[in-house]
């Protein structure tokens, strides 16, 4: 080996064709080596450019993907949307049926009110008249009332058939119009020049209460009243909820 590399060195320093031809060999080797690196970097290139049209692909699919998505979510907001507008739609007829029903009520609270007033002053006027002919029918006027109210609250079904307003005695306290079931506290009285008579009604009302331990129903009947008391009787009641009768008002 050392002779014949000895050899070579002497033909490269003598034989010009032979250098070249050497120099020329290692020159195609480099380039070949060079050549096959860059093959290698082309087939790692393509390799990537694969892999990058790949994942473009995806992100193809993925963009077409969102694209239908979205178009989905705008077809639901403009459901929602149109939801919305029959919702507003519906809440704003129902606002108007409220309207109508409320101002209906009003026109029947109105109409009530006034049977109420035409009501109250045909009793008023029956108390009077009644209360009056009681005398010739051998009844006090207490007794009278109680009769005419015990038919009137039978026929309305207030109080049962076999229900009867009587004077009665409760802790003794005399109360002159009482039913225990359902519980009713009455007075009746011929005349009231002040408001004493509601006062003492709601006494007895008290004393009823601590026995039974419910709320009755009031009722004052008063067959003539001064106009003075009957204006403060009407206010008290109104704020105690207590069922007034006044036959007759006198200045």
């Amino acid at each position: 080996m050392e002779s014949l590399k000895k050899e070579i060195l002497e033909l490269l320093d003598r034989d010009i064709e032979f250098r070249y031809a050497v120099a020329s060999y290692l020159g195609l080797l480099e380039i070949l080596k060079r050549l096959d690196n860059l093959a290698e970097e082309q087939v790692k290139l393509r390799e990537e450019q694969v892999k990058l049209t790949e994942e473009q692909v995806r992100l193809s699919k993925e963009q077409v993907r969102l694209r239908e998505e979205q178009t989905k979510i705008w077809k639901e907001i403009d459901m929602l949307r149109e939801e919305q507008i029959r919702l507003r739609e519906d809440f704003n007829r129902m606002l108007e049926v409220i309207k109508q029903l409320q101002e209906g009520q009003i026109r029947m609270e109105k109409r009530v009110y006034s049977l109420e007033k035409r009501f109250n002053s045909l009793e008023a006027a029956m108390i009077s008249g009644f209360g009056e002919l009681s005398k010739f029918a051998g009844l006090t006027f207490e007794e009278f009332v109680r009769k005419f109210l015990t038919a009137g609250m039978r026929k309305s079904g207030d109080i049962p058939e076999y229900a009867e307003l009587v004077r009665g005695f409760v802790n003794g306290e005399e109360i002159n119009l009482f039913l225990e079931e359902p519980l009713i506290v009455g007075e009746a009285t011929s005349y009231a020049e002040t408001a004493d008579e509601i006062l003492k009604l709601l006494r007895k009302v008290e004393v009823a209460r601590a026995k039974y331990f419910r709320e009755p129903r009031k009722i004052l009947v008063i067959l003539s009243a001064k106009r003075e008391a009957s204006e403060e009787i009407r206010k008290i009641a109104e704020e105690k909820s207590i069922e007034v009768i006044i036959g007759k008002i006198i200045d």
